[in-house]
């Protein structure tokens, strides 16, 4: 039941490789500040504390294609503007 005393340790863990896994998904973004990326880095986190990481991908499958999309196409807003 990953109950112990490094409890904080392991959500701390699971919570730092969502992050890391989510952005080489879908792309760049700051934790703080996009709300759909910080529900997707939870529920994974979710997943992965529960043992269950194989079922995100095919359960977030249409949250992590728009969060991707959205992403790429706010970087390419960006990078027209600075043109």
């Amino acid at each position: 039941m990953h109950i112990s005393h490094n409890e904080d340790d392991n959500l701390k863990q699971h919570l730092s490789f969502s992050y890391k896994a989510i952005q080489r998904k879908c792309g760049l973004f700051d934790i703080s500040a996009d709300e759909q990326g910080k529900e997707l880095v939870f529920e994974r986190a979710r997943y992965a504390y529960n043992d269950a990481l194989e079922y995100f991908d095919d359960n977030f499958l249409s949250e992590l294609n728009s969060f991707g999309l959205a992403l790429a196409f706010a970087a390419e807003e960006e990078t027209d503007e600075t043109i």
